[in-house]
């Protein structure tokens, strides 16, 4: 058997967009069929998104995008204004991102590990396997550690998902886990720097529930830190009323399409009549026949009054091939230059909001 040692060597590389100007390649498949039609059609729904300054626009994340190479996509967006707000599940966010910004890596799985005959060998070794991907579970357990460590540092009280997320962003930068001390950029860096909100509605379905478990039995009888969702969902609701115009770029489905999708019926039942999703592009490659909201079309969407179907895509691809195009395209096109940010966040840090 090898050791744990020769299986984490490899390291996946984060695919950096700023280096592969891909714009006559996405120009090209406006001129071919299926799939490349389709997402040359959502670049430009994205680029069009970016160049209306009024947009806001926010990021959904499903799935496992960081541990697949994906980071440093989401950073790039983050850093150049083309997002606004994020929505993600808490693996993205926590146990790969965090991860990541804590010195952590992914590393490249074998072939012969990719179907699962290995396994038992691997949980001997402590290597917990993401498909093709492995990473080490004493370091992700250290990831549990230091979210129990921020966990007990904030007030006790109920938190959304946002708030604790943001902590996290100021442990990296108090802790000097930043570029400018030579470690590697990160979303939830990124996020905090900008004042773009992070989003996890299942939050303690990922490394942070382990902390937080952690610190609410430590403190049984005492005050103690709770996620409340119900106050997510608000205060995403409240950058719907702030901000009008917005459009989704959705990695997957789940929680995160969902989640954004409905805010604009939340706004409509707390009594603002609110405009649906101006723009909607999701990469999925989940089957509209099962009834599940991951396949869900964005057209049905529109039958529940989320998203207007002017400026709709649905791209059928696995995300880690068509998110570098699309984002790619839309970086190189260069329509996000006018863009300031919105710094949603503050918004929510300055305006009381009680769920």
């Amino acid at each position: 058997m090898p050791t744990k040692q020769e299986l984490l060597q490899a390291q996946i590389q984060h695919v950096d967009i700023k280096q592969h100007d891909v714009v006559a390649l996405v120009d090209a498949m406006e001129n071919m069929a299926y799939s490349a039609r389709d997402l040359n059609r959502a670049a430009r729904i994205y680029d069009m998104m970016l160049r209306d300054t009024e947009c806001g626009v926010i990021l959904c994340i499903a799935g496992s995008m960081v541990s697949a190479g994906m980071q440093q996509v989401f950073i790039d967006l983050i850093r150049n204004h083309m997002v606004d707000a994020i929505v993600s599940t808490g693996a993205n966010i926590v146990d790969q991102d965090f991860f990541e910004a804590l010195g952590f890596r992914h590393y490249i799985a074998g072939d012969e590990y990719k179907y699962g005959a290995l396994d038992a060998q691997l949980r001997e070794l402590m290597i917990d396997r993401i498909y093709d991907t492995f990473i080490d579970e004493e370091e992700l357990r250290i990831c549990d550690e230091v979210t129990h460590k921020i966990t007990d540092s904030l007030e006790p009280r109920p938190h959304s998902s946002r708030e604790f997320i943001q902590a996290m962003g100021k442990y990296l930068k108090d802790n000097g886990r930043t570029p400018e001390n030579g470690h590697k950029d990160s979303m939830v860096l990124a996020a905090y720097e900008l004042n773009v909100p992070i989003f996890v509605p299942a939050f303690s379905d990922c490394s942070a529930g382990f902390g937080l478990c952690a610190h609410q039995h430590a403190r049984q009888g005492k005050p103690m830190v709770s996620i409340d969702s119900a106050k997510d969902f608000y205060e995403i609701t409240k950058l719907k009323i702030e901000n009008p115009v917005t459009g989704l770029l959705m990695i997957g489905g789940g929680t995160p399409k969902n989640f954004a999708q409905d805010i604009v019926v939340a706004a409509e039942i707390i009594g603002v009549d609110a405009d649906m999703h101006k723009y909607a592009i999701q990469i999925t490659v989940a089957d509209v026949r099962d009834g599940a909201l991951s396949g869900s079309t964005l057209k049905e969407a529109s039958s529940w009054g989320k998203v207007d179907m002017v400026y709709e895509q649905m791209v059928y691809s696995e995300a880690s091939i068509a998110l570098p195009l699309i984002a790619g395209y839309a970086y190189h096109k260069k329509g996000y230059e006018a863009r300031h940010g919105k710094k949603f966040a503050e918004i929510l840090d300055n305006v009381p909001v009680t769920a």
